[in-house]
């Protein structure tokens, strides 16, 4: 039995929980939330490595229409952030319309009935629109690299560890250099008995400024709600500010870079090691994470960096690029996930059954990040080049649920069946994304980062101020979609002439 909803979100981190949201601000109550996992959270749910936590402010990193006063550090942790969601769920009355356990396999649209057909793990649906709500940092990302599936011992990625497997005593190999190994290490470091870390390349490392919120904190906030919300208003500002820097004029990169090097010198006194650990690239080229447990991890008795690249796995084993062999017990691959390489887009089929893979070719782009030309009824959240390198996704994402809510809204008032970004609306917009980029300090940087697709290009970041980017997309602008109305379907009329006989 086919059953039917009007709106299907695939997914239930902030971006599912925001629209959902956002539908029932208007009044719009039928749509479900689809959710693969056993519970809610997104990105929240599956990453659980030890000293997981975000790196942007706990006040910014949250929705601004749900402000949280218990957060117990100025840089959540994972667990708090997960139940952060999970009460959102319950306070926007999201519950009945949340489905976990349910995976979407395939979507196909359906142009003689103007609906999409899902293929899910419970049953098949159909929907008059359909939102990915998956995100970016969802699929692990395993290097490519020979003789993985050889090895004897335990092999994990970051975002999907396993609790149950003890690291005591271990030889553990652990492979990258990025926001995650930056967290994880520090913390399973002691439990080890070696530990290799294995480093491609140098990350940029600057001081972190966490701390613990205190208890009199919490209070003030919880009796005076706008002292948190002038929280994040500076906390909003002071990464805005980046921009200045990571997009605007590159050269002005060098103050926090220079922040970064002291940072480097005051905790890393071997001057070889020092040399390591210093990057080749401006700094914000790639991700710049904040830590001050990453370099005196690395230098601890039976902590090993290895510069250079995994090339090959073995049975027991792990040899580098220099051909240099280590015995190991547990393999842990810190290699973050498909980002450019969305694995949702191969599932996704639109007009004419194109699969949206294929109609990128290597190099996704839309329309704010959430619209694509040929796939009508079809939004996406934290898509193409709305990705940020300085300040909150949620931000964005705020601006995205409006977005697909005025979408769902302008079917409903026009009495339209489907809706299309216009494609010279999508290609000017992406156009105008290009010539910013190429100023950026992505492009000039000197770096190769996963913020580029297969054919090279940035296909991540938005390149300019965000308060710029959620104007636009709140803002809605009627010619940029075509409205289509089909009231009678080719099946509608067989079955129609069919009652008439």
């Amino acid at each position: 039995m086919i059953q039917h909803v009007r709106v299907l979100i695939v997914g239930s981190g902030f971006s599912g929980i925001g629209l959902g949201r956002a539908l029932r601000e208007s009044r719009f109550d039928d749509f479900l939330i689809f959710e693969r996992a056993p519970e809610s959270g997104g990105v929240w749910q599956s990453n659980t490595y030890p000293g997981c936590r975000c790196d942007v402010p706990s006040h910014l990193y949250s929705f601004s229409y749900a402000p949280n006063a218990d957060w117990s550090s100025t840089y959540s942790p994972q667990r708090e952030i997960q139940a952060y969601l999970r009460d959102c769920l319950d306070r926007f009355g999201l519950e009945p319309h949340l489905r976990t356990g349910v995976e979407v396999q395939g979507a196909r649209w359906d142009e003689e009935d103007q609906l999409w057909h899902v293929t899910t793990s419970g049953g098949p649906w159909t929907a008059q629109v359909l939102v990915s709500a998956v995100g970016p940092l969802t699929e692990p990302k395993l290097p490519d690299v020979p003789g993985i599936d050889r090895f004897r011992g335990k092999v994990m990625h970051s975002a999907r560890w396993d609790h149950t497997h003890d690291l005591t005593g271990e030889r553990v190999a652990s492979i990258g250099t990025g926001a995650s190994a930056i967290q994880y290490v520090p913390e399973i470091a002691d439990q080890t008995g070696r530990l290799y870390v294995f480093q491609r390349s140098a990350p940029w490392i600057t001081p972190h400024d966490k701390r613990a919120i205190t208890e009199a904190e919490r209070r003030r906030f919880r009796a005076q709600p706008f002292r948190q919300r002038v929280e994040r208003a500076k906390a909003y500002v002071a990464k805005e500010l980046l921009v200045l820097g990571f997009a605007k004029q590159p050269r002005l990169m060098r103050v926090v870079e220079r922040l970064a090097r002291r940072h480097l010198a005051h905790q890393v006194e071997d001057p070889s090691l020092r040399r390591a650990l210093t990057p080749d690239f401006t700094i914000g080229c790639k991700r710049v994470v904040p830590s001050n447990a990453w370099y005196p991890a690395l230098q601890k008795p039976h902590v090993e960096l290895v510069p250079r690249a995994l090339s090959e796995v073995r049975e027991h084993s792990v040899v580098d690029t220099d051909g240099v062999e280590r015995e190991i017990d547990t393999l842990i691959f810190g290699t973050g996930f498909h980002v450019t390489d969305i694995p949702f887009a191969d599932k996704v089929r639109g007009r004419g059954g194109e699969l949206l893979s294929a109609a990128w070719a290597g190099s996704p782009r839309a329309y704010l990040g959430v619209s694509v030309p040929g796939f009508p009824n079809f939004f996406m959240f934290l898509g193409p080049n709305s990705g940020l390198g300085h300040s909150s996704m949620v931000y964005m994402i705020e601006a995205q649920a409006e977005h697909v809510k005025n979408a769902v809204r302008a079917l409903d008032t026009s009495g339209s069946t489907s809706i299309e970004v216009d494609r010279s609306t999508h290609d000017a917009y992406n156009a105008e994304l290009d010539r910013k980029l190429a100023k950026s300090v992505w492009e000039l940087g000197g770096c190769r980062s996963f913020y580029r697709d297969a054919n090279g290009r940035n296909a991540t970041i938005y390149p300019d101020w965000t308060f710029r980017y959620r104007r636009e997309a709140v803002r809605w602008r009627p010619e940029a979609y075509h409205l289509a109305s089909r009231p009678t379907t080719a099946r509608q009329k067989s079955n129609d002439s069919v009652d008439a006989s």
